[in-house]
């Protein structure tokens, strides 16, 4: 298990230990041979070494938190759900980019929520109460709850849960292939599973600590075998020299393992590079000698997003010579497939 092979420490929360999820994890934590610390207060981790901000940032991406969610309040999750489904925070890949690195903090381990019953009972309150209209969760808005799913089983449990919702749909995307406990589920069609891929070059520069290409599309393959609703996200598209032909590659690598068919209930996003000047500053911290192009002052535009902050994006002429090679190429490989995002 490669989130077992990564870990350095484990922290507990004492009331975990109340939750039949948090006595099986405990059990498997010790299984592994790991040491388990109790954490003396709730949502106050201590004990994560790192002096510098690289040290403090590697140190937290190597522990894992065992606790229970306090708060059931669920945050909206526009534009592609309703809320946000909290099984999960962090992630135990460690891309360059990805945006968390300004979200969850100089030592950004990751937390599996024990009471995850409440929290589906909650999400089904929530259901009730937009009924007879359709609700969607998005379970991986600050996590790949995927990469934990071993020791967790939480995808699981809301897997089945979800089956059972008239009004209820869940959605989640990832990196990881730990998907064989939910191959053999009566999902019902209810849960859509998303793969995060990219070009070779692209995971091999800046996917540290991720299953590869082949790995990932081996495990689509599998979810739509199962008969799951599906699809890719192709992020962040990074339009360095050879992209058009680093991108057709993955397309057609893709094409190649699913054995496609317009009767597939499959969608694409598409979502080229961008960053904050704040996360540039946390990337270099942690990254120093990174070639990921942060240059403002190099093919990019800035831009006022919809949460009031601003951030660098690709130019339009750029931007519009990616989306006519991705529109093009999708549609000719995957005919009838939707593209739900292409920015």
């Amino acid at each position: 298990m490669a989130v077992a092979g990564q870990l350095k420490r484990v922290f507990f929360e004492k009331e975990a230990l109340d939750y039949p999820m948090g006595r099986r994890i405990y059990q498997r934590i010790q299984d592994d041979g790991y040491e388990i610390q109790f954490l003396r207060s709730h949502n106050r981790v201590t004990g994560i070494p790192g002096n510098t901000p690289r040290e403090a940032f590697f140190q937290g991406k190597s522990t894992l938190v065992v606790g229970v969610r306090k708060t059931l309040d669920f945050a909206p999750c526009k534009p592609s759900a309703h809320y946000q489904l909290p099984l999960v925070t962090g992630c135990e890949g460690i891309c360059e980019y990805c945006y968390l690195n300004t979200q969850l903090g100089k030592k950004p381990y990751t937390r599996i929520y024990v009471n995850v019953e409440e929290i589906l009972n909650q999400a089904a309150v929530l259901i009730s109460q937009r009924q007879p209209e359709i609700t969607v969760f998005e379970a991986a808005a600050t996590s790949d709850p995927v990469s934990v799913e071993p020791y967790s089983g939480s995808l699981t449990r809301a897997i089945a849960f979800f089956a059972e919702q008239e009004y209820g749909r869940l959605r989640f995307v990832t990196k990881f292939a730990y998907v064989d406990s939910f191959l053999k589920l009566n999902h019902r069609g209810h849960t859509r599973i998303r793969y995060s891929i990219n070009s070779d070059r692209v995971i091999r520069s800046y996917e540290h600590r991720t299953p590869s290409l082949q790995q990932r599309l081996q495990a689509l393959s599998r979810v739509i075998a199962a008969g799951y609703p599906s699809g890719v996200i192709i992020a962040p598209v990074i339009l360095t020299p050879g992209w058009q032909q680093d991108y057709s590659d993955l397309l057609h690598q893709l094409a190649d393992h699913l054995d496609y068919s317009p009767k597939m209930d499959f969608a694409f996003e598409v979502i080229s590079h961008r960053f904050t000047t704040r996360a540039r500053s946390n990337i270099l911290d942690v990254f120093p000698h990174t070639d990921l192009p942060m240059d403002e002052t190099t093919d990019r535009k800035y831009k006022y997003g919809q949460f009031g902050y601003g951030k660098y994006v690709y130019t339009g002429e750029l931007l519009e010579e990616m989306k006519a090679f991705f529109r093009e190429e999708i549609n000719r490989l995957f005919p009838q497939a939707a593209i739900n995002y292409l920015i």
